[in-house]
């Protein structure tokens, strides 16, 4: 069988897959020519990540194309309809990016709560003649040890943002309606382990209690995050959502943070990708990035592997 990893795959990928008895193709293929080469080289398996898309047209008219392997951060490049009907199987890698997602859940709450995200935008302005005024504005930092993070759902994502929360000495509660305990093992450097065994909690419960909510939900839902929710909430709440755009309705974030019942929000994912609105992106108690939640390259290497995985064990089948 031949596959075409047509935005690229590391050595280690490349390699298992050709031992395994697979023809490997790293050539990058332009969009236009994709259907073409496909069919010329008689191409079973093809490996994207976001920059290669495969609609209906690639899909209808590659008879060969048996499995599309993605490890890329975006959903709509891929009509997933077509390959249905098709039958040709698509294949995600969840797992591998739950480590860059949680970190990057860290990186907006340590962010947040030391005014890094203000700080950076303050300083290159006024540093040289207001610092001591500035070094009074963020003089409230606040710290994570021992403050309640609450996840809402307790996943693989969830878990493994609750391992860091726990290494920094956070009490954690979740919510999951389809998770009632999980065991939690954090691994140290030199592999001493550490078991942590905690219980779901309703959801209502979870925004009530938690100082920070971190959404990770494994079904998306429109506006979990509601005016009502935020009522609920305690004052001076942070809130992070890494996950799907669709979750908080942020004309009532807006409301809330301007209120002061939610101090600080971190958002890498908009309900209006990729044009967020100028009120989100101006805010000053808001931590922005661009959608980055597993671009790493750490990640991208674990997803090959994932991947080549599942690409061997589903040939096997077949």
């Amino acid at each position: 069988m031949k596959i075409l990893a047509n935005d690229g795959i590391s050595d280690a990928v490349n390699l298992l897959l050709q031992k395994a008895g697979f023809e490997v193709i790293t050539t990058r293929v332009a969009q236009e020519q994709l259907s073409n080469f496909i069919n010329t080289n008689d191409i079973s398996v093809l490996i994207i990540r976001n920059a290669t898309k495969v609609k209906h047209e690639i899909i209808s008219g590659c008879p060969s194309l048996k499995i599309i392997a993605t490890s890329g951060l975006q959903r709509d490049n891929i009509d997933y309809e077509a390959a249905s009907q098709a039958g040709v199987q698509v294949l995600f890698s969840p797992i591998a990016k739950s480590e860059a997602v949680s970190e990057l859940v860290f990186a907006h709450l340590f962010t947040a709560v030391r005014f890094l995200h203000d700080a950076n935008r303050t300083m290159p302005l006024e540093g040289d003649f207001n610092f001591e005024m500035l070094q009074k504005s963020y003089a409230n930092g606040i710290e994570l040890r021992g403050k309640t993070l609450g996840i809402i759902g307790f996943g693989v994502e969830g878990q493994a943002v609750a391992k860091i929360a726990l290494g920094l000495g956070m009490r954690v509660i979740a919510s999951d309606n389809n998770i009632e305990e999980a065991s939690i093992t954090i691994s140290f450097f030199d592999k001493q382990t550490v078991d942590f065994s905690i219980k779901t909690q309703s959801f209502d419960t979870l925004i009530s209690d938690a100082d920070f909510i971190t959404l990770h939900p494994s079904e998306n839902q429109k506006y979990l995050l509601d005016e009502e929710q935020f009522l609920q909430m305690k004052d001076g709440v942070g809130i992070v959502n890494v996950s799907n755009g669709d979750l908080i309705n942020e004309v009532a974030l807006i409301d809330a943070l301007e209120g002061g019942k939610v101090l600080f929000a971190g958002l890498d994912v908009f309900e209006n990708e990729p044009s967020p609105s100028v009120q989100i992106l101006m805010h000053p108690k808001i931590s922005l990035t661009p959608h980055i939640g597993a671009s790493t390259n750490e990640y991208y290497d674990r997803a090959g592997m994932e991947l080549a995985e599942q690409i061997i064990e589903v040939s096997k089948a077949n």
